[in-house]
């Protein structure tokens, strides 16, 4: 098509809605759109700004730390575990069935949430969530790639992008607000009536007619394989931090994992119809557009996560500064995804654009190495906005990207497959980078540690403290007379392990941005002639 923006592929799709009649032309389009953003923007505001609600969920709970942090964790693991399921089920049942029954699933869940008393019903309703998320966001993205076309197709995408990384952005403002003045139940209360509204609005809109795999059946070994390897690897490095990553448990999840995925291996190639379909693996630039999401997991996501404690922490600020000043990174990520679809709308190859948001996740870590606790929000602002914005140029661009490259009747396994790398890798990038920030604390702190608190005092424990802001805490392990000076070592200490770990994200991002700039480059057959 003349009007549409260079893309990767090299053939057509099998089947696409008609461009002048087809509902990319239709108000009932606008109005699918507008249920699948919503829903984008909602499902991550519970995703980043859940962990906000812990410390007022655990004082009405009585729940303990252990039980508590499921509240995050049943999420993330549901989630991440039935992205790929799901964009395979969309492919049976249809895109709009699927979508319907997670956002309802999802809204059970967020209602439930709402009224349980119970840590445990709430761990329960958190993995039911995850799973609702999971079909919101893989048949939202397949639902876009079959409704519109062209430079419709390319804004559908960037405004996914936007929604989706406004919705992660914002999440923890807005859960701070909504706290604060009507307590931890009401985020879940804003997520049940946010998906309200969305199923409402994909019930009145008519979509294109779905290619369905009409021959193909459910996978049960494949998913069962699958679902429990990911499980269990995830739940591997989420325990690997309390358990230590040599102690018995973890090493046998861990391998117990990586075997069952080796399974899974094995059952998709011998089946006829499988649950996901190796074969999109064998073009090379499928396998770069995966991996940039994995690189924006280790150089925002973490950062996301873990620099509104930094800034609590050595800075001073309270959890509403913190988040406030967090809003320099998240803003980009606003305006960053409308930017890329104007770009390649004019002309730019995609490739081009993701290999720039690459480059910014190398550069933006490397220059936040100038931060310490007498830095300025100022000084720091630039690599912040260099950082929002990689995440922002990509998160949209991608998924279509990778859908161009399947034919119709695979675009909810291909959304599938792209959002279970983003958010598998979310959760491991979040769970090694906190891990190792406890692990260089530790390391920094030791001697501090033996002499202001004796040698019986467990360096790893009180580090453990100052990473998740408990400065006080740790500090009371010293007698009164010298807390103040230890309080101070330990910030010392914590702050010399983040530019230890700013370190690793600028090796990692450079890693993996020379490898994807490889395999997305364009082979002979589909290199421009002149």
């Amino acid at each position: 098509m003349p009007d549409a923006a260079p893309n990767l592929a090299t053939k057509p799709p099998v089947e696409q809605p008609a461009a002048d009649t087809g509902p990319a032309r239709t108000g009932s389009s606008k109005t699918l759109l507008a249920a699948v953003l919503l829903g984008c923007l909602i499902v991550p505001t519970g995703v980043s700004g859940t962990g906000v609600a812990l410390p007022a969920i655990a004082a009405d709970t009585g729940a303990t730390a252990a039980t508590l942090q499921w509240v995050v964790n049943a999420f993330n693991l549901a989630f991440a575990c039935s992205t790929l399921l799901a964009g395979s089920l969309a492919d049976l049942f249809g895109r709009k069935r699927t979508f319907m029954a997670g956002a309802g699933t999802f809204l059970a869940a967020a209602v439930l949430s709402a009224t349980t008393t119970s840590i445990v019903l709430l761990d329960i309703a958190r993995a039911l969530a995850g799973i609702g998320a999971a079909a919101i966001f893989s048949c939202g993205g397949a639902l876009l790639a079959t409704n519109f076309e062209g430079k419709s197709q390319l804004r559908a995408f960037a405004f996914m992008g936007t929604a989706a990384g406004l919705g992660l952005g914002l999440g923890p403002t807005i859960s701070g607000l909504l706290i604060d003045r009507l307590g931890w139940q009401t985020i879940f209360v804003f997520n049940a009536v946010g998906i309200g509204i969305v199923l409402i609005l994909v019930a009145i809109a008519r979509s294109a007619p779905e290619t369905l795999r009409h021959e193909a059946s459910i996978d049960t070994p494949g998913s069962t394989t699958f679902v429990g390897g990911l499980l269990l690897l995830i739940f591997a490095i989420v325990q690997g931090g309390v358990w230590g990553w040599a102690a018995p448990g973890t090493l046998a999840l861990l391998a117990v994992g990586v075997v069952l995925l080796a399974v899974f291996v094995a059952v998709e190639r011998r089946r006829e119809h499988p649950m996901f379909d190796f074969s999109v693996l064998r073009d090379r630039r499928m396998v770069g557009l995966i991996m940039v999401p994995v690189t924006a997991s280790f150089g925002f996501v973490t950062l996301l996560t873990y620099l509104p404690t930094y800034m609590s922490t050595a800075w001073g600020d309270s959890v509403g500064t913190a988040g406030l000043k967090m809003l320099v990174m998240t803003i980009p990520i606003v305006i960053a995804p409308v930017l890329a679809g104007w770009i390649a709308q004019r002309g730019v190859a995609p490739r081009h654009i993701l290999a720039c948001s690459l480059l910014f996740f190398v550069i933006g870590p490397a220059w936040l190495l100038v931060i310490g606790p007498q830095a300025s929000l100022l000084s720091v602002a630039v690599p912040m906005v260099l950082i929002g914005a990689g995440f922002g140029l990509g998160v949209g661009l991608v998924d279509g990207e990778a859908l161009r490259l399947v034919s119709p009747e695979k675009s909810g396994m291909a959304s599938g497959l792209v959002n279970t790398a983003r958010l598998g890798s979310e959760a491991i990038a979040v769970a090694i980078y906190g891990a190792l920030l406890t692990t260089f604390t530790a390391s920094k702190i030791t001697d501090s540690v033996h002499r202001a608190a004796g040698s019986g005092a467990d360096p790893h424990e009180i580090a453990d403290q100052v990473s998740t802001g408990k400065i006080t805490e740790a500090a009371a392990h010293a007698p009164a007379a010298h807390r103040a000076d230890f309080a101070h070592s330990l910030i010392t200490g914590y702050d010399a392990a983040l530019h230890t770990m700013l370190w690793v994200l600028v090796a990692v991002g450079a890693v993996l941005t020379v490898l994807v700039i490889r395999l997305l480059r364009p082979t002979a057959s589909t290199a421009p002639t002149s």
